[in-house]
């Protein structure tokens, strides 16, 4: 600061050296054959006096003076030319109302050669310093080519061209405008993106691609990447940071160079699920997240934290991850949250009743589940002392004390479920679709495979990738919905507005995804080509997989909500006296010494959910399913 206010003062002196020497210059063209010197220059030592004063006051008023000439722009130029216009009118009235000799023109002559001055001085200066940052260690920096000529791709070309830090020496544009072709912008050549750019850019000593092209969506992604990748070279995206948060973006954010991520290609663009409506229900509000440090739960607990709630929980069993959300929360929001972290199961009631009657939360989003399907295959009374039980004990904590709303994570695989994990969720949803006659307003939210959450195929295929390969999937014809975490919460948060009571929120996710192609964006993404580089090799369906997931249950009764993204599935609710039959019923085997095995679990869901599958019943007739039809297209 200290340092600042030097360079300040400093330049103000030699501002005021510069007005002084061009206002005696022209003082002395005017009168130097005047004969009465004396009383002239008189004259114009009082005249100077004023308009200096007013000039700099002026500037100062206007805060010229806090611009940072290095990297200054035309707004800064335009506003220095206006302020020294201004203050040069009012310096010419107060010389007049002293009956001090200035002439008009003479005035205007001085005004305008200071001006000019003074903007020569800022121009040199701004150019040797970016002449100086541009020859620094020019050799050793990366050639850049820049996708789009326009208003962002210039942005971008002046910081990386001038920046101190920067790695890049922009070489080129590439852009489609015929006005732009040929011609130069920031001093760079405009290229043409046509067919033989490919083989001009190979040519050229450029090393990295960015691509700098603003509402770009996922598909003309995809297209720009397929075509530059043939150049070998990397390839980046100039973008907002957080792009995929399912958000709109926030207007002052600034672009960041970043790498191209998975979820730039997920074949659909980024879905923007909550209202501004969604946002303000949660402010004000107690509410509880189970599950709260998992890959879902952390990012719920994340977007709810932004909305001002009035105490935010999260209760989880694994203390790790509840530590490292509650460090980063605290971190961003500080006393501004008021933030609780408990650690206990959901499968334990007494626990949770203890929870529930200390913070009464208004609203409860249920995330804690075992959801790992082989797993779930192996040790199936797990899924159901967690996922049922727990799911059972955490709602009717919320309905004794008075919770307002109450959203259950489910999954895809509840759907026509083929394996324990799936058949265990689709119980969690009847347990709380029962509760049509509570006062707590119950509702469950259905979505498909979430990129990046742990026990997805993105961290399993991007560790195979780090270790030379090759990829495994279970099957090349197997497809999944996809969707990334923060479209999941958001979607979730939603669901939590707009409940009422029994709802099963279903987000419209757009085609399915084939596996092998995820597979093989992911090897080119890191640079390298698929089986040639990295291969993929196909190991067989594991336990309880099916080759396609399902959103919807078949039936008719199937609406679209205010927002024209979420689908409400209203399937005939069981009575709850038969839910409660099959909880105790659960509840005795829990309690039973002897080891209850997969199978016996298997043939009690079978029972209780009639839409359980073998999976080999269902993959045998898979190819004619709408999914998959739809993925192959």
């Amino acid at each position: 600061m200290h340092l600042l206010k030097s360079r300040t003062h400093l330049l103000i002196l030699i501002d005021i050296l510069a007005f002084e020497g061009v206002y005696w210059a022209t003082v002395f063209a005017a009168v130097y054959s005047t004969s009465s010197v004396d009383l002239v220059l008189q004259e114009y030592l009082i005249a100077s006096v004023i308009l200096v004063g007013c000039i700099f006051v002026a500037r100062l008023c206007c805060s010229v003076y806090r611009n940072v000439w290095r990297f200054a722009n035309s707004r800064a130029y335009l506003l220095m030319v206006i302020t020294d216009l201004i203050g040069g009118m009012i310096g010419l009235a107060a010389c007049y109302a002293v009956d001090t000799y200035l002439g008009v023109w003479q005035t205007t002559a001085v005004v305008s050669c200071f001006s000019l001055a003074t903007l020569s001085m800022r121009f040199v200066y701004q150019l040797h310093y970016r002449h100086l940052n541009t020859n620094m260690d020019t050799m050793h920096k990366i050639g850049v080519a820049i996708v789009g000529a326009g208003n962002t791709g210039a942005m971008l070309a002046e910081e990386l061209m001038f920046g101190a830090k920067s790695r890049y020496r922009p070489v080129c544009f590439i852009d489609k405008s015929a006005q732009k072709i040929g011609s130069k912008v920031c001093g760079l050549p405009v290229l043409s993106a046509d067919d033989d750019i490919v083989n001009t850019l190979k040519a050229m000593p450029v090393q990295e691609i960015i691509i700098a092209l603003p509402e770009l969506d996922n598909e003309s992604t995809q297209q720009l990447l397929d075509l530059y990748r043939q150049t070998g070279c990397s390839i980046k995206l100039y973008d907002f940071p957080f792009k995929d948060s399912g958000m709109e973006q926030d207007t002052t954010a600034k672009r960041t160079l970043r790498d191209v991520r998975i979820e730039d290609l997920l074949f659909r663009d980024t879905l923007k699920v909550v209202s501004g409506e969604a946002d303000k229900f949660y402010a004000g509000k107690t509410v509880l997240v189970t599950g709260g440090g998992g890959s879902i739960g952390s990012e719920l607990c994340r977007q709810i934290a932004r909305l001002s709630p009035k105490k935010l929980i999260v209760l989880d069993i694994y203390e790790n991850n509840a530590y490292t959300l509650e460090q980063e929360l605290h971190c961003r929001y500080g006393a501004e949250l008021d933030l609780v972290v408990e650690i206990g199961s959901v499968r334990d009631a007494a626990r949770l009743d203890s929870i529930f009657a200390h913070y009464r939360p208004d609203i409860v989003f249920h995330a804690a589940a075992h959801k790992h399907v082989p797993l779930m295959e192996h040790s199936g009374m797990e899924a159901i002392k967690n996922n049922v039980l727990g799911t059972y004990y955490t709602a009717n904590a919320a309905e004794k004390y008075g919770t307002q709303k109450f959203i259950l994570i489910s999954t895809d695989k509840a759907v026509n479920p083929t394996n324990i994990m799936g058949a265990s969720k689709r119980l969690c949803e009847r347990v709380i679709q029962c509760r049509t006659d509570s006062k707590t307003s119950f509702a469950a939210v259905r979505f498909g495979n979430v990129l990046g959450s742990s026990g997805s195929v993105v961290p399993l295929f991007r560790r195979q990738i780090e270790a030379g390969g090759p990829i495994t999937v279970t099957d090349r014809r197997i497809i999944r919905y996809f969707m990334t975490i923060p479209e999941a919460s958001q979607l979730v948060m939603q669901a939590g507005a707009m409940a009422q009571s029994g709802e099963l929120f279903v987000l419209d996710m757009g085609k399915p995804v084939k596996i092998v192609e995820l597979a093989e964006n992911m090897i080119r993404l890191s640079g390298l080509v698929p089986y040639e580089d990295i291969d993929i090799v196909e190991i067989g369906l594991r336990p309880g997989e099916k080759l396609y997931e399902e959103l919807l249950i078949k039936t008719e009764d199937l609406r679209k909500t205010e927002n024209n993204l979420i689908y409400i599935e209203h399937d005939e609710p069981p009575a709850r006296e038969e839910v409660e039959a099959a909880i105790t019923r659960l509840q005795a085997l829990c309690r039973d010494d002897r080891e209850i095995g997969s199978d016996a679990v298997k043939a009690i869901l079978h029972e209780m959910v009639p839409t359980y599958h073998a999976p080999e019943e269902v993959n045998k007739t898979a190819e004619s399913a709408k999914e998959m039809q739809d993925a192959a297209v």
